[in-house]
């Protein structure tokens, strides 16, 4: 996404992170899988707020973009990623 807007990008992980997490509800393999990313992210991250999220997140979508990285597919490693930091954002305090 170089060049591209700081907003173009939260959209993206906004529809992201909305869309697997509503998936989750039919899917118990996403749902496994998102658990397992949690469980790592508060390993890495500790008890994180909701800004510090916001800022993993920004980081973490804009290194896979600029990678090449892009949304085809609801399990690949990255969407898993991003749906479990939206899921952690909407639980925390």
């Amino acid at each position: 996404m170089n060049g591209d807007s700081p907003e173009a990008l939260g959209a993206l992980v906004q529809d992201i992170g909305d869309a697997g997490i509503a998936h989750m509800a039919d899917t118990p393999g996403l749902a496994a899988a998102v658990d397992q990313h949690v469980a790592s992210l508060r390993e890495e991250l500790g008890a994180a707020g909701r800004q510090e999220l916001l800022r993993y997140l920004h980081r973490f979508a804009e290194d896979a973009v600029n990678r090449g990285w892009w949304p085809e597919n609801v399990r690949d490693w990255e969407f898993v990623r991003i749906v479990a930091v939206c899921w952690m954002m909407r639980h925390s305090s």
